[in-house]
């Protein structure tokens, strides 16, 4: 099922389940009331349908089976949200090589540029090991704690902070947890997934760069306003059979910039809950970040994003991700 969070003009925010290809929109609660005469709470959103486990699902396709289109709603006549529009917890993590070794390349080949003889200077980086893949990412996942209180949906604008002149986009996806877990074994742990959606960690490249100097990870270079875009939908696990064979697109102003696959994450998600759970307890609705694909941001490109430009973000089997930015007047 693919499920969304959306918008009424009340301003009401309600859970639905996209339908007739992603084009109309059923809404849950309303249907569930019209087929069974009463209410079943968990459909109040997202992360209440989340929390309530596979009862409530499998009593979300039984609601789409007798209301069938009764009701449904065009998907253009309201605002999506991102599917959980103030998730528990946000865990970005690092799965993909290719996007590591590429972006170092670029900011060795920046940093070199910025040189009285930048040949010299890549010689010398490449030789010392400076700006190259850190080795703790071969030998445990890396992430960090994102800013859950910036998460914005598909066709929001992002305002680009004022201190950064380097916007860049990140194509990645990701996984809402399903059930609260400790110490989860990572031959259990694709139990522990919901259901996934399409991540676009915006970052403000010189900011991320100035501040990593502090060994601390990012901060302003990724927590601004509108900076954590998710969507358009909620795929639940049911229906996403093998998320390690899936095609992601990143695509500016229409024009592919890249793509790659989930085939080539260094690191599984299964990988990621066995290593954080040790000790720490995770909750329904968390959400884990694959980090970017190879081939997946402007950095990589050597491109940077202006004033206007739109970032479509595509992931196979779940749509397509869509943002503005734009830069302060």
């Amino acid at each position: 099922m693919k499920l969304v969070t959306y918008k009424r003009g009340d301003g009401a925010m309600r859970a639905g389940a996209f339908i007739d290809g992603d084009t109309r929109i059923v809404d849950l609660a309303d249907a569930h009331g019209s087929a069974f005469g009463e209410d079943h709470a968990p459909f109040a959103s997202v992360l209440g349908m989340i929390e309530a486990g596979d009862a409530t699902l499998d009593r979300a396709y039984e609601t789409l089976k007798k209301a069938g289109s009764k009701g449904a709603i065009e998907r253009a006549s309201v605002k999506l949200m991102a599917p959980v529009p103030l998730p528990p917890q946000i865990r970005d993590c690092l799965c993909f090589e290719t996007h590591l070794k590429q972006s170092f390349a670029s900011v060795r080949r920046i940093r070199a540029n910025m040189t009285p003889d930048p040949e010299a200077a890549m010689r010398e980086y490449e030789e010392k090991g400076i700006f190259a893949v850190p080795k703790t990412f071969y030998e445990q996942p890396i992430y960090y704690k994102a800013n859950r209180f910036s998460v914005i949906g598909t066709d929001v604008d992002v305002v680009w902070p004022k201190y950064s002149n380097y916007m860049d986009f990140e194509l990645e996806f990701g996984f809402y947890l399903k059930k609260k877990g400790v110490d989860i074994a990572k031959d259990r742990a694709r139990e522990y997934i919901y259901g996934y959606t399409i991540f676009n960690d915006f970052s403000a490249r010189d900011a991320q760069t100035s501040e990593m100097g502090g060994q601390l990870g990012p901060a302003k270079g990724k927590d601004f306003d509108n900076g954590n875009a998710m969507g358009p939908c909620l795929v639940t696990a049911d229906e996403m059979t093998d998320p390690y064979n899936l095609t992601m697109i990143c695509r500016v102003n229409g024009e592919e910039w890249g793509r790659g696959s989930t085939s080539t994450m260094f690191w599984k998600f299964e990988d990621l809950l066995a290593h954080i759970s040790q000790s720490e307890t995770l909750y329904p609705g968390e959400f884990f970040g694959s980090g970017t694909v190879g081939n997946g941001c402007g950095l990589e490109h050597m491109k940077t994003l202006k004033h206007g430009d739109v970032v479509e973000l595509e992931v196979e089997g779940i749509g397509i991700l869509r943002n503005r930015v734009l830069t302060h007047a």
